[in-house]
């Protein structure tokens, strides 16, 4: 389902902004992003440049896309070691239009996705790249979150058993029961469910296109974006996230791994060497890590499942309608859990 601004939900939004002093005058929107989620549009004046992000298109799942929540956790990281774009101003639904959204800086620099600009293309800055994805991650890792003001922002205590049984709701049948194709992974990942490994922030869709790059050489992060999942939980499920959409050369490519093939050019890192990387910085025991990257190649399995589901039922985005792309994930997950058998 699309939407975009009408005359009278722009000239709204001119108002408000013109109150709180952000920008003056007519407005121009652009759609930036996939529109696959959370629907986020740079907005200028002619001089000035904001980011205004809403919900997509009623019917939302409950819990899902808080934008007020999403707006206080980037104002819980501001001036942490991880960088944010600035929360600017929020609204509340019935106040300008009727979702709440939030405006944020403009944060100048390229995401990232299927190819690295020239600018930043030697090898060196490609592996820097890398390097920095992850150091982002060992960063968000090392924020005390409860001095942030984030102490209630999730239930880390059995986070991952919690998370899978949620999950598995999302496509089970009545009795419970798992689709016939996800019946092997899911049995798998129930009886191999490790404890957790901490209590971090987590931002739960952290992969290359999710952050913007600095211009210009030396290589690094300019802000993380896209916090609408994030919550308080096991910091290896980043880690397993992150990889499972990482590509490796010779693998077959997963929708998110897709969004990622940049990462496949000379330079950047492999993902054994970021996950070293990530254990060296933190001391935490990696052993594990197959469980949460099969998990992660689950979960998206998942959400593409449910995603089509509403897709087909007239409800849901299109993108999600093909049954291949949930195929793909399955299919990265046995990988992941040396698992050979498949149904259907």
């Amino acid at each position: 389902m699309t939407w975009d601004w009408s005359p009278v939900t722009l000239s709204a939004l001119e108002h408000f902004l013109s109150e709180r002093g952000i920008a003056d005058g007519p407005l121009a929107t652009k759609r930036i992003g996939d529109g696959h989620s959370n629907l986020t549009f740079l907005v200028s004046d002619g001089q000035r440049q904001v980011v205004v992000r809403r919900p997509p298109p009623p019917p939302v799942p409950a819990g899902a896309h808080d934008m007020l929540r999403e707006a206080r956790l980037l104002e819980g990281l501001a001036d942490t070691a991880v960088p944010v774009p600035r929360v600017l101003a929020t609204s509340a639904a019935g106040e300008v239009l009727n979702v709440p959204f939030y405006v944020m800086s403009h944060v100048t620099g390229p995401v990232i996705t299927t190819a690295t600009p020239d600018e930043l293309a030697a090898p060196a800055d490609r592996r820097r790249l890398g390097e920095t994805l992850i150091d982002t991650l060992v960063a968000l890792h090392e924020i005390d979150w409860r001095a942030a003001g984030l102490g209630d922002l999730g239930r880390p205590d059995g986070f991952n058993e919690r998370h899978l049984r949620r999950m598995a709701r999302l496509v089970a049948d009545a009795d419970g029961r798992p689709p016939t194709e996800f019946a092997d992974i899911t049995e798998w990942l129930t009886a191999h469910v490790p404890a957790e490994s901490g209590a971090t922030i987590i931002h739960n869709d952290f992969r290359i296109g999710n952050v913007i790059a600095a211009p210009t050489a030396p290589a690094r992060i300019a802000a993380v974006l896209d916090w609408e999942l994030a919550t308080i939980g096991d910091p290896l499920f980043d880690v397993g996230y992150f990889l499972a959409c990482y590509p490796s050369a010779g693998e077959p490519l997963t929708p998110t791994a897709e969004l990622g093939t940049a990462c496949l050019e000379d330079g950047y890192p492999t993902r054994a060497e970021l996950a070293a990387r990530y254990a060296t910085a933190t001391g935490r025991s990696l052993a594990n890590l197959n469980w949460y990257i099969t998990l992660a190649q689950w979960k998206l399995a998942v959400l593409y499942e449910y995603g089509r589901r509403r897709a087909v039922s007239g409800v849901g985005d299109p993108y999600y309608k093909d049954e291949a792309l949930v195929r793909s994930f399955l299919d990265a997950a046995r990988a992941a859990a040396g698992l050979t058998h498949s149904e259907g």
